[in-house]
């Protein structure tokens, strides 16, 4: 299981960080375009993947953060910032012992509800969502008019190289 795990955090940094080659190529203003998502910019989806990456991997280590960490994030950011969590959370899971993923975990949600699953259902959660916010952005990105550059982020992709 150990194994599986620390491919697919190393697939999910691989692919944040090819969406993050991309972005910073573009005009800044793209960032903020008004768009019909799940989050109305590219850069609040971003902000989302890495918020959301931040908190479930504060929760495996056993702290249940109490607000969204990306929501007061500065337009200035950098984009590639995003992939520091990817990073945290690929170099976390490398560490733990296979024990850990099969034991659970008890946090609590953002509305201070009580929650309690298995780690490695954890790990499978996090990088399933950012998986699909990716899929959100390459779409932004096409409706944003970006035609060239977009990268294949699919997992098959990864396995590939």
């Amino acid at each position: 299981m150990k194994n599986l795990l620390i491919q697919y955090t190393q697939y999910n940094l691989w692919a944040n960080s090819k969406l993050a080659e991309l972005l910073m190529t573009l005009d800044p203003a793209l960032y903020d375009r008004e768009l019909k998502s799940s989050f109305p910019s590219i850069r609040k989806t971003v902000n989302h993947i890495w918020g959301a990456e931040f908190i479930w991997l504060e929760r495996l280590k056993g702290n249940s953060p109490t607000e969204f960490p990306g929501k007061n994030v500065s337009p200035d950011m950098p984009v590639n910032t995003f992939l520091e969590a990817s990073k945290a959370f690929s170099r976390f899971t490398e560490e733990q012992a296979e024990l850990f993923f099969t034991a659970e975990t008890v946090y609590k949600n953002l509305k201070g509800d009580t929650f309690k699953n298995v780690n490695s259902g954890i790990v499978m959660h996090c990088m399933n969502h950012s998986t699909f916010h990716r899929g959100q952005l390459v779409t932004m990105l096409r409706e944003s008019g970006v035609e060239r550059g977009i990268p294949s982020t699919d997992l098959i992709a990864y396995l590939r190289i």
